[in-house]
């Protein structure tokens, strides 16, 4: 029986009655309610476009597309991340290059790492705010303005989040977003691009319709017709989830805050159990709690999880390294602090209906059940 789920989804009559709303409204594609999701996410954020999309990988596929990506390029990615990060790459031809993260206790991109991956291939970088904590983005700034690289965030972590005052996702030449079942927000599936250049918004627009000139939508409030000016794809939002969205983003900022106050919570439970460990991943800015990484030292994190399990606590492991799957395996690829943390790191129940006395529950268990591992 489960005692405690990984994660459960914040959502109340509200999203319902949206839902409905879209519904009877008789127009359920990308639509009016799209656009009001992506004005509203734009202001949200302090950046002028936001261009709704079906996932996280459709924004990080067209970003690389933005940014002129082909066959012989190369983009610098971590490996601690989701597979969606470096598959985008190759939805391009171009070659995703591997790096590591800072250390054990920053599992964010290392900028020194990047630095030695810089080639003349090199064409991107691209941070992933891992946890919801920020990179050290005035690193790979610098080195943009140095190599004329594009820095395109994968930012699927670090909704509500910020640095240096902007927000994560803002602070490159484009920003990547996931609104999948749990992230901080949730459409069920879904995903956001960010920019301030109007005339890359513009082009995301058309590749995410087919290339199209007109959508639907516009046709349906008078165009004659389109013209498909290249190639593009079904990337799409429809208004039933953007609805879904425009709710969700109401409840954003609290929902982050309830994060950060479980999230001190556990470091205060989890202080005196000797082997597990909870990074502040750099300590900077100010972080989105999208998740709640810990790691064990000494003991085997896998078996941890087993006995968590038995006692009806859901964990998760964020991630296995890219590199060591099979289509990316290289067994000359060295990212110690990448492997060190895919071997020691285990995800940790954080939602924001989650309470104290579920909280003390999984602190409960690891104390009990890491002195018999």
């Amino acid at each position: 029986m489960i005692k405690v789920p990984f994660f459960v989804p914040d959502f109340d009559e509200r999203e319902e009655q949206a839902v409905l709303d879209v519904l009877r409204s008789g127009w359920i594609a990308m639509g009016p309610s799209v656009e009001a999701f992506e004005k509203a996410f734009a202001k949200a954020l302090g950046c002028r476009f936001a261009v709704a999309l079906n996932s996280c990988t459709a924004a990080l596929h067209i970003a690389n597309i933005l940014a002129e990506l082909g066959p012989g390029d190369e983009v610098i990615v971590p490996s601690l991340t989701f597979a969606a990060t470096a598959n985008a790459v190759h939805f391009t031809g171009a070659t995703p290059i591997f790096a590591d993260v800072v250390g054990p206790d920053d599992w964010t991109l290392c900028p020194d790492s990047v630095r030695a991956r810089i080639t003349p291939r090199t064409k991107a970088i691209v941070p992933m705010h891992y946890a919801g904590y920020p990179c050290d983005m005035d690193a790979f700034l610098h080195m943009a303005d140095e190599h004329d690289l594009s820095i395109i965030e994968d930012a699927c972590h670090g909704l509500g989040g910020s640095i240096g005052g902007k927000a994560m996702g803002t602070v490159g030449s484009m920003g990547c977003f996931s609104f999948y079942s749990n992230k901080i927000m949730t459409t069920g599936e879904g995903g956001m691009l960010t920019t301030d250049d109007e005339a890359l918004a513009q082009r995301a627009r058309a590749i995410r319709s087919h290339g199209q000139t007109k959508t639907a939508v516009d046709r349906m409030r008078g165009a004659m017709g389109y013209d498909i000016t290249e190639v593009g794809y079904n990337y799409r939002l429809d208004d039933l989830r953007a609805s879904i969205g425009l709710v969700q983003l109401e409840r954003l900022s609290t929902s982050v805050t309830r994060r950060g106050e479980l999230v001190a919570l556990y470091k205060s439970e989890l202080a005196d159990v000797e082997h597990v460990h909870i990074p502040d991943h750099g300590g900077r800015g100010e972080p989105a709690h999208y998740i709640l990484p810990a790691c064990v030292k000494g003991v085997d994190r896998d078996a941890l999880r087993q006995a968590m399990t038995e006692d009806g606590i859901q964990t998760s492991m964020h991630y296995p390294p890219v590199h060591h799957f099979a289509h990316y395996i290289d067994s000359t690829l060295e990212l110690p602090h990448t492997e060190w943390v895919g071997k020691n790191a285990f995800s940790l129940p954080l939602y924001p209906s989650m309470t104290k006395e579920q909280v003390g529950q999984v602190c409960d268990s690891i104390r009990r059940r890491i002195g018999a591992i």
